[in-house]
């Protein structure tokens, strides 16, 4: 099977869970039940993200969009992060107001809600697991699920203190530390957003490591201009001015295959443009190479 019903199946659930859980803590009078469905659109935003890569990865560029439509992701980032942090101000502010004017919340209703969202969790985190391995979008997904799964076990805990006699004030403090939770995974998307946008190298590449790499290569004298930059999740691109030595100007094919071969299978970067120059031809002997897998 596919990631496609993977992620599709797993983004319905999500989305069942945040309504649900949005109507316990409307039932219940619990903040941090409603700020834990807040915490699950962040997994539904997460999940629809690597479902719009799986499906941008299979369109096709065009004359306008020579990269496609993998940064679509990002623009959704965004909008998302921005939802995500007006949402959280106003259960902050919510939260300040309940600390002053305790509401008694229904402790059985807001853990019966949390365990039934646990527990959905964990379907989407054994639907998806064991095909995360070669999957970066698979991966991602999961960290949110485990992520959500901790709110939704401190949602459990509060219920269950509250049932047994606890005070009032334990749900507006676990709407803080849910709160908490949600605006550190939104600076993190926002982190990752602008690093795109930014063009910076992707996370786990030393672009010091790859020109060494490249240097390395036997007919490569020097490398200059080297960028590596994401086009859009899991797709990674790389240009760079390659200084060829004078005696192996005439493989240059062959070095230009070792370098794509060294790049791609050691960074997983696919996109690769190089151009090959020689220090000590004429201009015309300047040659330009594009290589793609």
């Amino acid at each position: 099977m596919s990631s496609h019903p993977r992620l599709a199946l797993a983004l319905i659930l999500s989305a069942g869970v945040a309504v649900f859980e949005f109507w316990g803590g409307a039932v219940s009078h619990s903040l941090a039940l409603t700020t834990d469905a807040v915490h699950v659109c962040i997994d539904v935003f997460a999940i629809g993200v690597a479902l719009l890569a799986a499906i941008g990865a299979t369109r096709r560029a065009n004359r306008r969009k020579t990269f496609g439509y993998g940064r679509l992701e990002v623009l959704g980032a965004l909008f998302n992060s921005a939802v995500l942090l007006g949402a959280t101000a106003i259960i902050v502010s919510q939260a300040i107001l309940r600390f002053r004017a305790p509401v008694e919340p229904h402790g059985s209703t807001m853990t019966i809600v949390a365990a039934i969202g646990l527990l959905a969790n964990l379907t989407i985190g054994l639907t998806l697991a064991g095909h995360h391995r070669d999957d970066h979008n698979l991966r991602a997904v999961l960290l949110h699920v485990a992520g959500d799964a901790l709110g939704a076990l401190a949602v459990i805990a509060g219920g269950v203190v509250i049932t047994l006699g606890g005070p009032a004030w334990i749900d507006p403090l676990l709407a803080l530390f849910v709160a908490a939770v949600i605006v550190g995974g939104v600076v993190a998307v926002l982190r990752d957003a602008g690093d795109v946008l930014l063009e910076a190298v992707p996370p786990g590449i030393d672009s010091a490591e790859v020109e060494s790499r490249i240097r390395a290569i036997a007919g490569i004298e020097g490398v200059h201009d080297l960028h590596v930059w994401t086009i859009a999740s899991g797709s990674h691109a790389l240009s760079a001015h390659v200084l060829v030595a004078e005696g192996q100007l005439h493989e240059a094919g062959r070095v230009l295959e070792r370098l794509r071969r060294e790049v791609r299978e050691k960074y997983g970067i696919g996109h690769i443009t190089v151009q090959l120059e020689c220090e000590h031809c004429d201009p015309g002997g300047v040659i330009i190479c594009h290589a793609e897998p």
